[in-house]
């Protein structure tokens, strides 16, 4: 294992159930809304610690622009009232913006020049589409072939993937169809039920029964499941979806992930602080890696990551109880897969995703890392498992993966 001064915990765990973009049931919920719900309820699950003792917090956003700009880790920090001595950033890793947030607060603790960290990660994919409000590329990208598959959508990018590691069509429904079985036993099993936290999604409309009242009428109603899984997702329903992304193609709406919203967060320490604050460890952070690929073929960055974050961690892939492979595509992620499968890093497929994986859940970009290190976590807990990994492609092309050790 490389080396470190100490050793950073983390005490708790959460995130909010993903909802769909657009229409689903945060359509019309601030990200930054969603954060400061977040962060209050890691606090809530560790009783005796002073919010006052978080030195600062971090937080991934994929397009942090407008409702999820201006800072959005230090105006919810604000907002949730951990106080105005701390402080907060926002990071951009795209979908590993989430993951990324968890690396670095772990690693301003195990060089020790931090106590207690939060990391996190929101996106409102409603309120932020893909891309941006006013997304501009370089000219420079289109001067060199190599370059310009940064201007690539996400989508081309699992064509060209699917392709070149010879992916069928047929076995991308099936992946697909398999995310969302898993992910509804998932739900009526009550898997989810200790990392989630319910959200109170608040409607407010004109009150048209009497307009001149200036009046406006507020419904609540509470979310506690993700709604994107379906349990009525079948081959057959699948194979008549059309590529949405390549004519001849063989992604579909079907076998890619959800756009989506959500939030995550984790509470992460020194020994000093479990000690200071009588605070219980759930997990060690015990590694990270990210490394880049092609951006044309981007989906494929989880094969150099992987490999990369095992060895620092001291572990192989036999000894992973739980690995959350981030479904961006069907296609890269058997890709991933099967690519591993010829290096002799065989991933254990009853492993990997138990409870579903974003092409059932949803994938709310710069959020997803946070959220799936809280499934990560809870995942190992309920299972007795050691080692737990969170793995993604990411958007420009690259790879990142991050282990925790359950305590």
């Amino acid at each position: 294992m490389s080396k470190q001064v100490q050793d950073a915990y983390i005490v708790s765990a959460t995130r909010l159930p993903i909802g769909k973009s657009g229409r689903g049931f945060y359509k019309n919920t601030r990200p930054d809304e969603m954060l400061v719900k977040v962060m209050q309820a890691v606090l809530a699950q560790a009783p005796g610690l002073d919010p006052a003792a978080i030195e600062d917090a971090i937080v991934g956003c994929s397009f942090p622009e407008a409702e999820q700009g201006m800072n959005i880790a230090r105006v919810a920090s604000v907002l949730a009232g951990l106080g105005p001595t701390i402080g907060g950033v926002t990071i951009n890793r795209y979908c590993a913006s989430g993951i990324t947030a968890v690396q670095m607060a772990a690693d301003r603790i195990r060089v020790g020049e931090a106590d207690v960290m939060f990391a996190g990660g929101v996106e409102s994919m409603s309120m932020i589409p893909m891309g941006g409000n006013k997304p501009s590329l370089s000219p420079l990208i289109f001067e060199r072939d190599e370059n310009i598959g940064i201007a690539y959508g996400m989508g081309l990018t699992a064509e060209k993937v699917a392709a070149q590691w010879k992916i069928s069509r047929e076995a991308q429904d099936e992946f697909s169809v398999e995310s969302h079985r898993r992910a509804v036993a998932a739900m009526a099993a009550g898997h989810f039920d200790a990392e989630m936290t319910p959200f109170d999604v608040v409607e407010r409309t004109p009150n048209l029964a009497d307009p001149t009242s200036g009046t406006v009428n507020t419904k609540t109603r509470t979310v506690k499941l993700d709604e994107g899984a379906r349990p009525d997702t079948s081959l057959e329903g699948l194979a008549k979806l059309k590529p949405v992304f390549a004519a001849k193609g063989s992604v579909t709406a079907g076998n890619s992930s959800q756009t989506s919203d959500g939030s995550g967060g984790l509470l992460i320490v020194s020994e000093a602080a479990l000690k200071r604050f009588n605070l219980t460890p759930l997990a060690r952070f015990v590694s990270f890696a990210v490394r880049g690929v092609p951006p044309e073929i981007m989906g494929i960055g989880p094969i150099e990551a992987i490999p990369v974050a095992l060895k620092a961690a001291g572990i192989t892939a036999a000894d992973l109880d739980w690995i959350e492979l981030n479904e961006a595509f069907a296609a890269q992620s058997l890709a991933v897969l099967n690519d591993l499968d010829s290096k002799g890093i065989v991933l254990d497929r009853s492993k990997v995703n138990p409870n579903g994986g974003a092409i059932a859940l949803g994938h709310p970009l710069g959020a997803t890392g946070a959220i799936r290190a809280a499934s990560v976590i809870h995942g190992l807990r309920r299972t007795g498992g050691k080692y737990g990994m969170v793995t993604m492609c990411v958007g420009a092309g690259q790879g990142a993966a991050g282990i925790f050790e359950r305590l």
